[in-house]
């Protein structure tokens, strides 16, 4: 651990440098975020997932730049040229473009016109001309060199453009001076692509490179990408040439001062401005990057957390039109019971045949619930489900189906149900999303669920960690049965190994686990998997009532403890008066009485207060519906009811049920000025909307929650 990383983060991160110290202690131990969160409490002094996330990150990240000082520092001194105050700007340097503006004079540059100019002996010139003489003349300068005067001062020139170019205090005035003053601009390109005028905003455009909105920033990249537009920065030259001539010229009456004027000129046109336009785009790119992850992150988050439909039978229903469509009649616990395909669309549309089809199933499987694919033919599918159920105690939910064809295609799908089609078992997939969405969307690769934004215009590593962790984040905050988790959800356990979970799958090929303490004895499980891992276990039904909480078994003795100073029996704790007794319990006299950290004495009464809860129970109730929603019914002001299904910087996209999701603009999201639309909604949230503009011709309808 770097004690000098630690001060660096208890200033920059607002948390105690105790706390810091003993989190990276635990990382270095091999324990997880979710792990230090939920059990570590006591130790890190309650900090949160976010906090130890950004201990963890920011510890990696001036690491990563220290390692990089580091090196620089040792390359510097090996020239023979590190000085006390080098060494320290370097230290001191908080960003990894100061180190490199600190080294540039001192790295081995390749064939120059500075470099050539040196070997043609006019580095005294230059620093004749640099002291800024006010005797002689340009001739007598030059007359030692055997050279054209004017060729020997051109020459010159380029080494001072040269140390003016590698003047890091130069540099980072004028990056900071073009990011807080300049524009971003971009025009359209003739003979562009862009038939559909996806780009149309951006084809005369001109906004603040300091407030470019990062959305903006990725679709300026993207179109650029396509040479729909070009892209230049503009800022005032002018303003950045009189601080170098105010900083450079030390004698303003010497007859240099037009060379030197030239060659602040020539650097800046030639070596300063077009590496420092690069970094400043790669920097606004990488913050906008930074943003869209986030957005996509809180978003698959509230999609992982959609409230399961426990419990049900459901009829998953993958829409198409030639190939027909799909019906995977699902029992409660997501086995497949029946499965069948109908044509109700075109080209064949026989509705009646397929009426007769899906009520033969809805009756013998007793289905109050389908589950229909928001993909291909979705909206006629959606139509013709809501007339064939009509007269019967059954609804139907509209299912994002993003990413269930890559699942239906994958080795898992297919080592699970061999002798199905994709199609088939992309319908299963749809049924299981709604009985219990994080189980199924765990299967997927979390790009493709497709609830971000500019997801493909973002670094894609960053975009995979971000995800995984957020994924490992849900799984571990909600818990996984053992009995039955699969391999997909298990790897996201904290902790868990590949040769772990498949030690697990092979034992409950023949085996039941009734006690956490059973895991123990499988090969494969180190005591490590274990403390990280079995605290996010659960075994419903088990030998220990504690074994289906989320205490962990290294505080069942302080669970012991608790019970028995509240006079508890843990064979009462689904009993109405043991939950009575830990709602008036004072938590503070407890610790204090049995000597229990009051972090843990917190945790264990909550859990012990709803064991086997799970937290997405308390959520919104999914919208089921019967009956279809057609555009022509729609009016302005209209007051609607619709699902969240994306959030974006802009806004929010809503299924109303209509074939587009509709739009709520962020502007049209609050009466009061809105700076982030997840201040407002999240995806999957159930919300009340109004119609605010109606385009027949587009097929698209905008929305507000603001009633006129």
């Amino acid at each position: 651990m770097n004690e000098r990383i630690v001060s660096i983060l208890e200033s920059t991160t607002n948390i105690k440098k105790e706390q810091i110290s003993k989190t990276l202690k635990l990382l270095e131990e091999g324990c997880t975020i979710p792990f230090i969160a939920r059990y570590r409490k006591e130790v890190t002094n309650n900090l949160n997932e976010e906090q130890i996330k950004l201990i963890s990150d920011e510890y990696k990240r001036n690491l990563n730049l220290l390692e990089r000082k580091e090196a620089v520092i040792s390359l510097i001194q090996e020239k023979g040229l590190l000085t006390p105050e080098i060494k320290k700007s370097i230290m001191d340097a908080s960003k990894l473009t100061e180190v490199e503006d600190i080294y540039r004079p001192f790295k081995e540059k390749k064939k120059t016109k500075a470099s050539e100019a040196i070997k043609m002996g006019l580095e005294p010139l230059a620093k004749k001309i640099m002291s800024f003489p006010t005797s002689g003349s340009i001739e007598m300068l030059t007359k030692p060199y055997q050279m054209d005067s004017s060729v020997a001062v051109e020459n010159a020139g380029y080494i001072i453009s040269e140390w003016i170019s590698d003047n890091a205090y130069y540099r980072k005035w004028i990056r900071g001076f073009i990011y807080n003053t300049g524009f971003i601009k971009s025009k359209v390109k003739k003979n562009n692509n862009d038939t559909e005028k996806v780009y149309e905003m951006y084809y005369d455009f001109t906004e603040s490179i300091k407030y470019l909105k990062h959305y903006r920033c990725l679709a300026i990249n993207r179109a650029e990408k396509e040479k729909v537009i070009s892209v230049t920065y503009v800022y005032d030259t002018d303003k950045i040439i009189e601080f170098l001539e105010g900083k450079i010229i030390k004698n303003s009456s010497s007859f240099v001062v037009p060379i030197v004027k030239a060659s602040i000129k020539d650097s800046l046109k030639r070596l300063i401005l077009p590496g420092i336009e690069r970094e400043i785009r790669n920097e606004v790119t990488e913050k906008a990057e930074v943003k869209a992850i986030e957005t996509f992150s809180k978003n698959l988050k509230d999609l992982l957390l959609t409230r399961p439909l426990k419990g049900r039978v459901v009829l998953g229903f993958d829409p198409a039109y030639r190939t027909g469509c799909k019906l995977a009649v699902i029992d409660e616990a997501g086995n497949l019971l029946d499965i069948e395909v109908i044509y109700p669309n075109e080209p064949r549309n026989e509705k009646i045949e397929s009426t007769k089809v899906l009520r033969e199933l809805i009756n013998k499987y007793n289905i109050k619930l389908i589950a229909i694919g928001n993909g291909t033919a979705s909206r006629e599918s959606e139509a013709f489900v809501s007339e064939a159920i009509k007269g019967l105690d059954v609804k139907y939910i509209l299912v994002s189906e993003a990413g269930a064809s890559i699942y239906s295609a994958s080795p898992l799908a297919i080592e699970e149900f061999p002798n199905l089609t994709v199609e088939k078992r992309s319908a299963i997939s749809i049924g299981r999303r709604v009985q219990d969405p994080l189980s199924e969307l765990v299967k997927i690769d979390a790009k493709s669920i497709g609830v971000g934004e500019y997801q493909y215009d973002v670094n894609q590593k960053n975009l995979s960690e971000s995800l995984d962790y957020t994924v490992m984040s849900i799984v571990n905050s909600v818990g996984v049965n053992i009995n039955t988790a699969s391999p997909s959800i298990l790897k996201y356990i904290s902790g868990m190994s590949k040769k772990a979970i498949e030690a697990i799958m092979d034992y409950k090929k023949n085996n039941t686990f009734k006690t956490r303490e059973a895991l123990l004895n499988i090969k494969g499980i180190t005591a490590k998997i274990y403390e990280q891992a079995i605290g996010f276990l659960r075994i419903p039904n088990g030998v220990n009532p504690l074994d289906n909480t989320g205490i962990h078994p290294e505080n069942y003795g302080d669970a012991k403890k608790i019970l028995d100073y509240l006079h508890l029996d843990l064979s009462d704790i689904q009993k109405s008066s043991f939950k009575e007794v830990l709602e008036g319990a004072d938590i503070n006299k407890i610790s204090k009485d049995t000597g229990v950290n009051i972090y843990v004495v917190e945790m264990i009464i909550k859990e012990l207060k709803n064991p086997g809860l799970d937290p997405r129970d308390e959520l919104d109730m999914p919208l089921l519906k019967s009956d279809i929603l057609h555009i022509e019914d729609l009016k302005p002001n209209m007051e609607l009811e619709g699902t969240v299904r994306n959030v974006t910087s802009f806004g929010a996209f809503i299924d109303i049920g209509l074939k587009n999701d509709a739009l709520v603009h962020i502007s049209k999201m609050s009466k009061d000025y809105v700076k982030d639309p997840n201040l407002i909604v999240s995806v999957g949230d159930i919300v009340k909307c109004y119609v605010d503009k109606i385009d027949l011709d587009k097929k698209q309808v905008s929305l507000s929650f603001i009633k006129e």
